[in-house]
């Protein structure tokens, strides 16, 4: 399973980047915005800087909605670096714009995806990646992993090479759950990916273990 991290914040990329599991990064305006990012210039420095960090897979979304609109946005974003992919919103026009960026050879996630008709649609034209938002199904009283495994089930079915990329995950748990489920790729923020790391019992051995080697050690 790949990690992402879903996060702008340069720092913890550098940090999720030098732990040696990183596989690629997601952004969207709203974390942009939370960093302090703003301005077309700005925006896209950004995203350079994110490219020069990690080694492949940095998501950049479009923010038109309409279909040319987003073909203009994805061709510039892809311009930018070949780890760019292009990520577009779930609605009619955004299909349609995944369907041309397909025939171009750029990649794309359709980001958004809260049932698997939408997964299957995306799917069927052609997204690199599906991102379902587990977290905000979970808001809802909705089981977002489910989903996880029911776009998983159709996917198998029909062979097709699109990857499932769980997003919206809010801790260690949903992590290994979409694991479980066959998920392709999870993206989360760092301190969901670090929780991973932490157990009271390694904790507790390990203080054992440095004890005993004192005591023996005659220190």
């Amino acid at each position: 399973m790949k990690f992402f991290i879903d996060t702008a914040n340069l720092d913890q990329i550098k940090e999720a980047q030098d732990l040696g599991v990183l596989d690629g990064v997601t952004t969207n305006p709203s974390l942009m915005a939370k960093e302090g990012i703003t301005g077309d210039a700005n925006v896209i420095a950004h995203y350079k800087a994110i490219c020069n960090i990690v080694d492949d897979n940095v998501s950049a979304e479009v923010i038109a909605t309409d279909f040319d609109g987003m073909v203009k946005e994805g061709e510039a974003l892809a311009a930018l670096n070949p780890k760019i992919v292009v990520k577009i919103p779930m609605i009619k026009d955004g299909i349609k714009a995944i369907k041309y960026f397909s025939g171009k050879g750029i990649r794309t996630n359709c980001t958004l995806i809260f049932s698997p008709g939408q997964a299957l649609l995306a799917a069927k034209a052609g997204a690199s990646y599906v991102s379902p938002f587990l977290g905000r199904l979970d808001d809802i009283s909705t089981d977002g992993l489910q989903l996880i495994e029911d776009i998983r089930l159709i996917f198998d079915n029909y062979g097709y090479p699109t990857e499932i990329l769980a997003a919206s995950i809010r801790g260690p748990l949903h992590i290994v759950a979409c694991a479980k489920l066959g998920a392709d790729v999870i993206t989360a923020p760092l301190a969901a990916i670090t929780a991973l790391l932490k157990h009271p019992l390694t904790d507790s051995g390990l203080a054992t273990f440095l004890a005993d080697h004192a005591k023996a050690s005659g220190k």
